[in-house]
This record gives C-alpha cells, structure tokens and sequence, in this order.
C-alpha cells in the first residue's frame, strides 16, 4: 500500500488541490477498504484461521485481478521470469505474515509495526542528513510498541515479529515490484497475486480443510479478497495518476492512523497513550521522509535543468 510511482505530474507545477479532492477521496477510500478487510478477515479467524483467511484473501483477489488484467498474456524471458516469482513470492509472504500478526496485534499497531519495510527502503535509499531524525523517530516508535522490556502494552512479541516480517516483505515487495513491473506492466500485479495463491493456499487448507469450502466462508472470502485487494488496488491506481507522488506518498503515510480508527471502530481495539504516540512517531518518520525524498529530487532536477 506505499509508492514514489510517478504519473507524470511535475514537482514545480502549481498544485491544484482542488482538483484532487476526487483522488483524495479515492485514496482514503483505498485505505478504509484495507481497513475493513483486515477487521472482517479478523472475523473470520476462528473458522478457518488466519492462514485460511489468506489462502481465501489471495485466491480470490488473484481469480479477480486474472479478469481484469489478463495476465496470460505475458511473455516471458530468461530475465523476466525470476523478478515476477521473487514478487509474488514477497507478496505471498506480506500478506500471510500480516495475518498472522492480526491473530495477537491490534490492526493500528500491526499496520504500523508493518509499515517500517517502505520506511527502511525509503530510508536507505537517500542519504540527506535530515533522514537520520526520521530514523531516530521511526526508532524511537519501535521502542515504545516492542516488548523488549517486558513493559509496554502487553504487545505479544510473536505477533510482532509476524508484523515486522510483513515490513521485511513488503520491503522487497517494492524493491521486486519494480522490476517486475518494468517488464510486465500492470500484468505484473495479476501474475504476482497467482504466485502468491499458489504460495499461501497449502497452508490454508492444512488449517482449515473443508471448512474453506463452506459457503458463508466462501462468501465472506469473496468480499475480504474484493476489499482488501481489487478494490483499493483499483482506486490506487486512478489516485497515482491524478496526484504527484509527493502527496500521494504523504498520505499513504497515514495507513496506520486509519487502520487504528478502523480497529476501533468494527474489533472495539483501543490504544494506550503510549501506543498512540508510537505510531505517531513512525507516521512522521514515514511523512518526513517522503516530504525529503521528493524534496531532494525537485533540487536535482532543478539543477539539472540550469544552464551550463
């Protein structure tokens, strides 16, 4: 859910927006139905686990996203091949680790525990001196959500590995993606859900069996894999193209904030204080980021731009 993918939107051209309240609309739309899904996926646990609930997630999104993008058509080469299978693979991964980490972890905090993978690609990938406070905030918001001294929040510490090892997916994720999407385009996403579905439904049907098949679990599958991956798949792509990735990349940041609130709303999961300001303190790291990424390329390009 994390991007710098650009849609050809100039960093100096005067910001209308106004004009983007339709794509903003669109984006808080795309993290609400991420949010939703997680609390109805949470509900579905104690019928066929949280690894039943990705087998049905990931295979029902991946039946949805072969309708639309037509992934058959690729054409593969001795090069291409491996980035589509290391994405699906990391994909597979995220989600099934992520749900993994709902069965203990409320959505807020496991959102945000996830969300230190774009933050580290992020982090890594500039070298401003002004990352080194993002680093320190993002540090000192792992502090206060880990149990590593026992007395913080009552945090399961599996359930926050789990969530951390979803950040470590979906930091290769991106890094994966990339390069799966230069040679596949779009047909990329669709190819990556399969992969993942073949990945993660083994362990779904070991947990659950027959139950995956029964037909209020089927139904509900439908509607986390619709919620949690066409739907704000679908949205985030008509936002990408409508904002600069600037303010598309500072929203997003606001992923955790949006899953506590949904949480809160749907599962009745409250925070404590000092789990509130822990995500605060990643969210920042997450904005200050983003706002210095993109502020160091305007300077680059600008230069660029200079005469000689």
């Amino acid at each position: 859910m994390s991007s710098g993918r650009g849609n050809g939107v100039s960093e100096t051209q005067k910001y209308d927006w106004r004009a983007s309240l339709l794509p903003l609309a669109a984006l808080v739309g795309a993290m609400l139905s991420i949010g939703i899904g997680a609390a109805l996926a949470k509900q579905l646990f104690p019928l066929v686990g949280a690894q039943g609930t990705t087998a049905l997630r990931l295979t029902f999104a991946a039946l949805m996203l072969t309708l639309v993008m037509r992934p058959w058509r690729a054409r593969f080469t001795a090069q291409s091949w491996l980035p589509v299978l290391l994405y699906g693979l990391t994909m597979g991964g995220m989600n099934f680790l992520f749900y993994m980490a709902l069965r203990s972890l409320p959505l807020g905090i496991a959102v945000a525990l996830e969300f230190t993978g774009p933050l580290a690609v992020a982090v890594c990938s500039s070298r401003k001196a002004a990352d080194f406070l993002w680093i320190a905030f993002a540090v000192s918001g792992l502090a206060l959500l880990l149990p590593l001294s026992g007395g913080v929040g009552d945090l399961d510490p599996v359930g926050a590995a789990y969530a951390l090892g979803a950040g470590a997916c979906w930091a290769f994720y991106i890094l994966t993606g990339r390069k799966a999407g230069l040679d596949h385009g779009t047909m990329a996403t669709g190819l990556g859900m399969i992969i993942a579905a073949i990945l993660v439904v083994p362990f779904g049907i070991v947990e659950a069996g027959a139950d995956l098949l029964l037909p209020s679990v089927l139904g509900l599958g439908i509607v986390i894999g619709f919620l949690s991956s066409a739907l704000p798949y679908s949205l985030e792509m008509y936002t990408l193209r409508r904002l600069p990735p600037k303010a598309f990349g500072t929203l997003t940041s606001l992923e955790p904030v949006v899953a506590a609130t949904t949480g809160w709303i749907l599962l009745s999961e409250s925070l404590s204080p000092i789990q509130a300001v822990a995500i605060m303190l990643i969210i920042s790291a997450s904005i200050g980021t983003t706002l210095t990424d993109m502020r160091e390329k305007s300077r680059v390009k600008r230069t660029e731009l200079l005469p000689d």
